[in-house]
């Protein structure tokens, strides 16, 4: 068995009341901390043999555009502070996960900040890091790399970060999440053994 993931349901679109054959669902919470801890919950009750998460991305720049889909090639924990110079993290810490399983989509990487940026100035500065901003990544990816699962992620983009951010995502998000689904279920994703 498979394992679909979401921050909540509405982001797996119609596979929540209807998953794909040899798939499971389930949701994780908003935040890469209670993503963390839902995921490693479930990887040991659940015992899947591959994760993906579904989800919805803001973007930083014109590299990507509302309804944009893409696969998380790597999910890296970050914030403005460091960037800003303000704060740093010890060497030793962890801070970038690899998807290791393949997806159908175009790959880029995915910045997971603590909370949603507001400012286009700290949009500007997050897209030397990554063209899209997410929030729940990091704790699935490293849930799964800590218990040897293979894992991806699916996101759409349904907002620009920025100050207009959670009205354009309140208005986009249901309409993305339809499409992210109809391109992973187009490309034969779900098919794959």
């Amino acid at each position: 068995m498979r394992l679909l993931l979401s921050a909540f349901a509405p982001e797996l679109g119609p596979l929540a009341d209807d998953p794909p054959p040899g798939w499971a669902v389930a949701t994780v919470g908003v935040g890469a901390v209670t993503a963390a801890a839902t995921t490693a919950r479930l990887l040991a009750e659940l015992r899947p043999e591959a994760v993906v998460f579904l989800g919805s991305c803001g973007h930083y720049d014109s590299r990507l555009q509302r309804f944009d889909c893409l696969w998380a090639a790597e999910a890296i924990a970050t914030s403005l502070e460091e960037l800003h110079g303000a704060a740093y993290r010890p060497g030793i810490e962890r801070v970038c996960w690899q998807a290791t399983l393949e997806g159908p989509l175009p790959t880029h990487p995915v910045a997971v900040p603590p909370a949603i940026t507001l400012t286009l100035e700290g949009g500007l500065l997050l897209a030397a890091v990554a063209p899209v901003e997410h929030l729940e990544l990091t704790g699935v990816y490293a849930a799964c790399h800590g218990a040897d699962v293979p894992c991806g992620g699916a996101l759409v983009v349904v907002n620009a970060v920025g100050p207009d951010a959670a009205s354009q995502w309140q208005a986009h998000h249901a309409e993305g999440s339809q499409r992210l689904v109809a391109a992973l279920r187009a490309s034969g994703f779900f098919s794959v053994p």
